[in-house]
């Protein structure tokens, strides 16, 4: 998959941490039909919840305006290789 951005995208089963501190194990990325955007679909380690977002929000910078204690450079990074 062909992507613009300063990573490497998600692979399945690799576990990535939110900066906000929960961590999630990837399913897959997949396309939405209706917006025809990317998205990548996830799950909680702890909780077990399915979770889809835009591909591109994933991949983003934290807004350290919003968030200044925040210290991950990214939205989410990879904490874990697939198992």
């Amino acid at each position: 998959m062909e992507h613009f951005y300063k990573r490497p995208l998600p692979e399945p089963g690799e576990k990535w941490r939110h900066f906000k501190g929960n961590v999630y194990k990837i399913i897959c990325i997949a396309e939405d039909t209706e917006r025809l955007n990317s998205v990548i679909v996830y799950q909680g380690v702890d909780d077990c919840a399915y979770w889809a977002r835009p591909l591109g929000m994933f991949m983003s910078e934290v807004d350290h305006e919003k968030y200044p204690d925040a210290t991950q450079k990214w939205r989410f990074e990879k904490v874990g290789n697939a198992e």
